[in-house]
């Protein structure tokens, strides 16, 4: 099974199970991860060609908590998030 680093999503919020697969072999698998809600930092006013992993990085400090900004902004794909004028930053926990 893959080792996931330390601020992954899935270490901290994901769970370890077993389960069959199609082929009904007995497989581990890794739910998926339930954040939890996070009081607002701010809004951020998008402007051309902004990541989602850019803003993570200025704003909680670690480019891989983009999925962060897109669970606070009630999306499930990144894109999504940026699709409006802001995009709402979750004040890290």
């Amino acid at each position: 099974m893959s080792v996931f680093d330390v601020k992954s999503r899935y270490a901290r919020y994901g769970s370890v199970y077993q389960t069959t697969d199609s082929r009904g072999r007995q497989v581990t698998a890794v739910s998926a991860a339930t954040l939890p809600d996070r009081p607002p930092l701010g809004d951020h006013l998008l402007k051309d060609h902004q990541r989602l992993d850019h803003l993570a990085g200025h704003y909680l400090e670690n480019p891989n908590g983009f999925w962060s900004i897109v669970h606070h902004n009630r999306r499930l794909l990144p894109d999504a998030a940026l699709a409006g004028p802001s995009v709402k930053i979750p004040r890290e926990g």
